[in-house]
C-alpha cells in the first residue's frame, strides 16, 4: 500500500531522522526561564503551556480507525477487530460503542464473519487461520509496518540472520517477527545487545519496531555493532516518520518544561516513550495520562511552563480537554511550538476500498477525529 502523497514529495521518515539529529541538545540550550519569561509589571513568571506539534494522530492510525469506521458503515453491527485496532482506550471505547466487537484471537471471531486486523500487524498464521475458519479480513497494518515485514521476508530469504530491535511481546514485534521465526532474534534494549548470541559466520542485518525510542535503539544498534562489526543497517530507517517527528518536538520544548504531560494509553509503545525522551533531555518531571481525568493537581506545585503532547494513537480531543483543565488552574497561555508538518495520508486498505466502490460509498481517507488534529480549541 502506497501513501496517497504527491510526487517529488520528500521521505518523510528520513526528514524526520534529519529533524531529530538537528534538534538542540540540553547542554547547549539556554536556561529554561529567561527575561521574556517574566511578566515586568509583577516580575512573577507568566504561567504557559508548550504545546508540541506534531502531535497526535499520525497516517497509519488515522487509516486503521478510519477502516473500522467505514466497514460499520457498510455492514453494520458487529465487526470483529483482532486486538486493539490502535492502543488508546478512548479510540477503544468509541468504536466499541459504534458496535465493533474487540477479540484477542481469530479463534473468538463467528465463522464466516468479517474480522479487521489491527495497525500493528499479524504473523503469516494469523491470516492463515483466518482463511481456516472462512473468515473474511480487512488488514489495517500500517503500511509502514508492512515495510518491516516485507524486509523481514526479503532478508530471511536471503540467509541473514535478522536482530530485531523491539520489546517482545508487543504485537508489531510478534507480528514481525512471525514473518520468519527461525531467521529473527528480538533484541529488547542495550543491554541485551551485551548479551545476545548468534550463531558464528552468519550475515547479519538489524530492523525494528517502529514506535521505539530514536536514541535508545541508536544505542541498541552501536553496541551490536561493537560486537558484531559486519552487522549492516537496513535499506531505510523502520522507526516511523511520526514516532520520530513526535520525540522531535517533545525534545526541543522539555528543556523549558517543569511538567511535560504525555495523552496515551499505557500500552502504547510511542507514548510512553515520550515521557521518556522528556526525562531525559531536561524535562523536571513528565507523566502519562489517558485523560485529563487522571492528572494528579499536585504536578503543578511550583510549576510554571507545562509541556504537552499526544502519542501516535490519540485524538486531538483529549488534548483539548487537558488544555481546558490547566487553563481553569491558571496555564491559559498556550504557545504551540511546530517542529515539522505533516500532511501524509493512506489510502484505506484496498479490500475495504473495493466494497466501498461497489455500495457507491466514500473511500476518503481522513478520519473525523483527524480532520481537527491539528487545531487549536477555541
Amino acid at each position: 500500500m502506497h501513501p496517497a502523497a504527491g510526487a517529488g514529495r520528500p521521505d518523510p521518515v528520513r526528514a524526520a531522522r534529519r529533524a531529530y539529529d538537528d534538534v538542540v541538545t540540553p547542554t547547549s540550550r539556554p536556561p529554561a526561564t529567561s527575561g521574556s519569561d517574566v511578566t515586568p509589571a509583577s516580575g512573577t513568571p507568566t504561567r504557559r503551556v508548550l504545546l508540541a506539534s506534531p502531535r497526535g494522530y499520525c497516517a497509519g492510525v488515522d487509516r486503521a480507525v478510519l477502516a473500522v469506521e467505514k466497514a460499520l458503515d457498510l455492514h453494520g453491527a458487529p465487526i470483529y477487530v483482532r486486538k486493539q485496532i490502535v492502543h488508546n482506550k478512548h479510540v477503544v471505547a468509541t468504536l466499541q460503542a459504534r458496535g465493533a466487537v474487540f477479540v484477542d484471537e481469530t479463534d473468538d471471531v463467528p465463522e464466516g464473519a468479517l474480522v479487521v486486523f489491527s495497525a500493528h500487524g499479524v504473523a503469516p498464521v494469523v491470516h492463515e487461520e483466518a482463511a481456516r475458519r472462512n473468515l473474511r479480513t480487512i488488514d489495517a497494518t500500517c503500511p509502514l509496518v508492512t515495510k518491516v515485514h516485507k524486509e523481514a521476508v526479503r532478508f530471511a530469504s536471503e540467509d541473514y540472520r535478522i536482530l530485531l530491535v523491539g520489546h517482545k511481546g508487543h504485537e508489531e514485534v510478534v507480528g514481525t517477527a512471525g514473518e520468519a521465526p527461525e531467521r529473527i532474534t528480538v533484541v529488547e534494549n542495550p543491554e541485551a545487545a551485551d548479551t545476545i548470541e548468534v550463531p558464528d559466520g552468519e550475515r547479519l542485518i538489524w530492523l525494528s519496531q517502529t514506535t521505539l525510542s530514536v536514541d535508545e535503539t541508536m544505542e541498541t544498534v552501536r553496541r551490536l555493532r561493537v560486537r558484531f562489526p559486519h552487522l549492516q543497517d537496513p535499506p531505510s530507517d523502520d522507526i516511523c516518520y511520526a514516532t520520530q517527528n513526535r520525540q522531535v518536538a517533545v525534545k526541543k520544548i522539555a528543556p523549558q518544561c517543569d511538567l511535560m504531560i504525555v495523552v496515551g494509553s499505557s500500552n502504547s509503545s510511542n507514548s510512553v516513550r515520550l515521557v521518556e525522551v522528556a526525562l531525559e533531555h531536561g524535562a523536571t518531571a513528565s507523566h502519562r495520562i489517558d485523560s485529563v481525568d487522571e492528572i494528579d493537581p499536585a504536578w503543578l506545585d511550583g510549576v510554571t511552563t507545562i509541556g504537552l503532547t499526544s502519542g501516535a494513537s490519540v485524538p486531538e480531543i483529549l488534548v483539548r480537554e487537558v488544555l481546558a483543565w490547566v487553563a481553569e488552574h491558571g496555564y491559559g497561555q498556550v504557545d504551540e511550538v511546530v517542529t515539522a508538518e505533516e500532511d501524509l495520508l493512506f489510502a484505506l486498505p484496498q479490500e475495504l476500498r473495493r466494497e466501498l466502490k461497489a455500495a457507491g460509498m466514500s473511500a476518503a481517507t481522513e478520519s473525523a477525529e483527524a480532520e481537527s488534529a491539528a487545531s487549536l480549541p477555541s
